[in-house]
């Protein structure tokens, strides 16, 4: 049996940034399991080819929820990522860290270092910020380069100023000292390609003698001697593939994301009694928390013709994809370098509140699904809105003992009122931003939900049915004091009355960010690799007080 200082399951955004870090020592040895291939696939790399992989069972799970009241009896799709970079291969691109709240929120939760001085400097570390920035908040060295999209549109130039007129103002850094306002969007793209965190952490690494990385490796089972995990049991080739098994000499680190996380603790039996036992599978370690907490983001998405000019729809078939291609190949730039929303905006539900709890995108675009797989012929546009910080709570849970079976996968989409409260404000924001003055000239009307749809009841109605999630789940191996049952991990990531595990990934976070979770759970690797190596962690940076939340 092969053994290893560290052996870390799955090679995603977290995976990644730990192999990287931990293989710094040339004293360690550190392995990483990989369920997917390795990133090859061409469409990847383009930053349009998201919509190509958020749909290919090559390098994506293609997952799918279950359905609720709220989503009408649906089962939306949950796309995550299965390859090298793991989702940070297929997604969007965009990079949004969030507002001070949200991670002084998970200080005063328990979490020792978690407040937004402490994750700030590894924020910082991560990245490599383009263009003009405040060096009090961003990084000039790391591994992800963050640059500003570069392509503009008469579209996206008249939603800016709409928001303006609308009372947003413009924004230059939204991952700076403030995040409310409007302003295109930043994403980690380097050269005119995606920038994932396997390029930017793991392929470097990989040159290492000490690290090594096994694709196709579908992770089955944890190693256990008494309350010590000692390795991980792996298909080599999947459920066909050859049974195989790896020794950890000092940790398992479980990176495998929100739903397989859980999913991998539960098959060892670690987790809910209860719910092991219906499947059964002998409790080894009762630790109630593990798949609980599940929260996402969901977005209705308005949707509009356009008049005046073209939208991206049109250049993206026939003689004009041709051109645009070619201008890709030769130049990096195009409609094939953007990213699938081009403007970001944050906002608030309400006037007297003092932090900002809505979220809302735009693109020149308009898809036939209403999501971003599919675009229509005819010119469109796009706005999605959001509640930030949703209260529902959903889970993750074995559907049964086979390793090779999907979780069971449910949000729970509004189902707090709160939450619905929040939604019909982002969603009358859209609709008074998109009737503004400076879109008049282009906007031709309303084609969903269309502008019959007018009262809250018809509103919530129409977010039933297309309503989709922006890909953003987190929480289900929450950080937290043990006092807390429902918490999975302690502000070390070291899995509650176990030794030798952790969990280091999105599904550690206590609540949801103001943001997309990509730089997020980055961050989280990058402060995580110094706790498991034993370095101090980075110092805290004393910041001014903004509006009343903690400062260093």
């Amino acid at each position: 049996m092969d053994s290893f200082d560290y052996v870390i399951v799955g090679a995603g955004s977290a995976g990644s940034v730990l192999a990287n870090r931990l293989s710094e020592d040339p004293n360690t040895s550190v392995c990483v399991l990989e369920a997917g291939p390795s990133d090859w696939h061409p469409f990847i790399h383009i930053p349009a080819g998201f919509m190509k992989t958020i749909l290919d069972p090559a390098v994506n799970w293609l997952y799918e929820q279950e359905p609720s009241h709220w989503t009408a009896g649906r089962r939306i799709k949950a796309p995550r990522g299965k390859t090298l970079g793991g989702s940070s291969s297929i997604n969007g691109h965009i990079y949004n860290r969030g507002q001070r709240l949200d991670f002084n929120t998970w200080s005063q939760m328990g979490n020792r270092g978690w407040g937004y001085a402490d994750v700030l400097p590894y924020f910082k570390r991560c990245e490599s910020r383009q263009g003009q920035a405040d060096e009090t908040f961003r990084g000039r060295d790391g591994a992800m380069t963050v640059t500003d999209i570069d392509w503009s549109h008469p579209l996206t130039e008249a939603f800016i100023q709409s928001c303006v007129e609308t009372g947003i103002p413009r924004n230059p850094d939204y991952n700076g000292e403030k995040q409310e306002g409007v302003n295109y969007a930043q994403r980690t793209i380097r050269g005119g390609r995606r920038l994932s965190a396997a390029r930017g952490y793991l392929h470097p690494a990989m040159k290492r003698p000490n690290l090594t990385v096994i694709t196709h490796a579908h992770a089955t089972e944890l190693a256990l001697e008494g309350k010590r995990v000692t390795g991980v049991r792996y298909n080599k080739g999947g459920r066909h593939g050859i049974p195989s098994e790896v020794k950890a000499n000092r940790e398992v680190i479980l990176s495998g994301g929100t739903y397989n996380s859980p999913q991998l603790l539960q098959l060892s039996g670690i987790g809910a009694p209860d719910q092991l036992s219906q499947h059964g599978i002998a409790v080894k370690h009762a630790l109630p928390g593990v798949g609980e907490n599940l929260r996402d983001h969901y977005a209705p998405r308005f949707a509009y013709r356009v008049k005046n000019t073209d939208s991206i729809n049109e250049r993206a078939r026939g003689l004009k994809l041709a051109g645009e291609v070619m201008k890709y190949v030769t130049t990096r730039k195009g409609i094939l370098a953007i990213s699938p929303t081009l403007v970001y905006g944050f906002w608030r539900s309400d006037p007297a509140l003092q932090f900002g709890d809505i979220q809302f995108t735009f693109t020149p675009a308009s898809y036939a699904e209403g999501v971003q797989s599919a675009l229509e012929r005819e010119p469109g546009m796009t706005v999605a809105s959001w509640q930030q910080r949703p209260e529902s709570l959903g889970y993750v849970r074995l559907r049964n003992a086979d390793p090779f079976e999907a979780p069971v996968i449910q949000p729970n989409y509004l189902a707090h009122e709160e939450d619905r409260r929040v939604l019909l404000a982002a969603m009358k924001l859209a609709r008074s931003i998109m009737s503004a003055q400076a879109m008049a000239p282009y906007n031709a009307g309303e084609t969903y939900p269309g502008p019959s749809v007018a009262s809250d009841d018809e509103l919530l109605e129409s977010a039933r049915h297309r309503g989709t999630t922006t890909f953003h789940p987190m929480g289900t191996c929450r950080m937290g004091p043990s006092s807390d049952k429902l918490t999975v991990v302690d502000d070390s990531l070291r899995v509650h009355g176990l030794e030798g595990l952790r969990v280091v990934d999105a599904s550690i976070m206590p609540t949801m960010p103001s943001a997309n979770l990509n730089a997020s759970t980055m961050m989280i690797a990058e402060k995580a690799s110094d706790i498991i190596r034993g370095k101090a962690a980075l110092e805290a940076v004393r910041l001014p007080d903004e509006a009343g939340s903690s400062a260093a």
